[in-house]
């Protein structure tokens, strides 16, 4: 079986450093070359000091448009003047890791239509499709804990807090990401109008459509480098049994979301791939926890998961790393 040849746009932040990572590694993938304007030249071990001894890649500023799927790991807003105005060659298939074209409204450029690229809810259009918008970290991790509820047409009023490490801010310092800042501290911020809202609520309409869907979210800043942890809260008749097996049977054939009985925490999913999700009920209240790697299941995993359904390989390939547990 011939390699994936896979080529990066903006390879010197987070999301792109945890990209090269996984596709050096990719049993069906050859990484061709990495693009960062800022560090042409340089080795990727530059920039990403891990990588020491791994490739012997440099960065390029030239773009080599002979691969099979380009990842564009641009900041918001770049990706799509980046397309404008390098189109892409016939039969590139196209990964954005940013929010250029989640939303329905913005999905389309020239002859490029973007899949929304949650494997859980498009699996199947995912398959066939051109070019794929990745979700958002937060809005991954929030829509895990929903779908099963959605499908049911059960959703109603949720209210949902978030928190979030600090590699979530991206690679470029500001007064929230030091150190000095995040240590022994948590903020909440962007209440109630963060930007993943929007392609959260297109998701859930295409399961509950014709729905008025009332997501309140509060997202907050952690003390921590990497990972969400999420919890939604709204009210719930149904029974505990019957909706525990709600959401095994509905994830029972996805690789990478797990539904656990027991307490979940952070540690079992940072550096990986995993989502774990976790139902609580008391009374007529139900919370369901989710938690994911926001670089990887909210980015750059979920990105190469997203690849591996476009070029009929096996769902989990290059995808199954191991969690820190302590």
């Amino acid at each position: 079986m011939s390699k994936i040849k896979a080529g990066i746009i903006g390879g010197a932040g987070y999301t792109g450093g945890e990209l090269i990572r996984l596709l050096i590694n990719h049993p069906f993938a050859e990484l061709v070359f990495v693009h960062s304007k800022s560090s042409a030249g340089k080795p990727l071990h530059s920039v990403h000091a891990d990588l020491l001894g791994d490739t012997d890649l440099l960065f390029t500023d030239s773009l080599d448009w002979k691969v099979d799927c380009l990842f564009l790991c641009t900041g918001h807003g770049e990706a799509r003047k980046f397309l404008e105005a390098n189109p892409p060659a016939a039969g590139t298939k196209i990964i954005d890791l940013s929010n250029d074209f989640r939303l329905k409204q913005s999905a389309a450029l020239g002859e490029l239509d973007f899949v929304y690229g949650l494997p859980e809810l498009n699996r199947e259009a995912i398959r066939t499709a051109s070019a794929i918008a990745n979700p958002g970290c937060f809005a991954t991790a929030i829509q895990l804990g929903l779908l099963p509820l959605a499908k049911a047409g059960l959703l109603d009023e949720i209210y949902t807090t978030g928190i979030t490490g600090s590699t979530g801010a991206g690679q470029g310092l500001s007064a929230t990401s030091h150190f000095s800042w995040r240590a022994n501290n948590i903020q909440a911020y962007k209440t109630l109008t963060h930007q993943h809202l929007g392609e959260i609520g297109e998701s859930l309409l295409q399961l509950q459509p014709d729905s008025d869907i009332d997501l309140s979210f509060v997202p907050w800043r952690g003390d921590f480098a990497r990972g969400i942890f999420i919890s939604s809260t709204l009210h719930m008749e149904l029974p505990f049994e019957e909706l525990q097996a709600l959401y095994e049977v509905f994830y029972a054939d996805h690789p990478f979301t797990v539904v656990s009985r027991d307490a979940i925490f952070l540690k079992q999913i940072v550096n990986t791939n995993k989502a774990v999700v976790q139902l609580e009920k008391v009374g007529s209240k139900l919370v369901v926890h989710s938690a994911i790697d926001n670089l990887l299941k909210g980015a750059s995993g979920q990105a190469v998961q997203n690849m591996n359904l476009l070029f009929d390989r096996d769902e989990r390939s290059g995808l199954q790393l191991k969690a820190a547990g302590f």
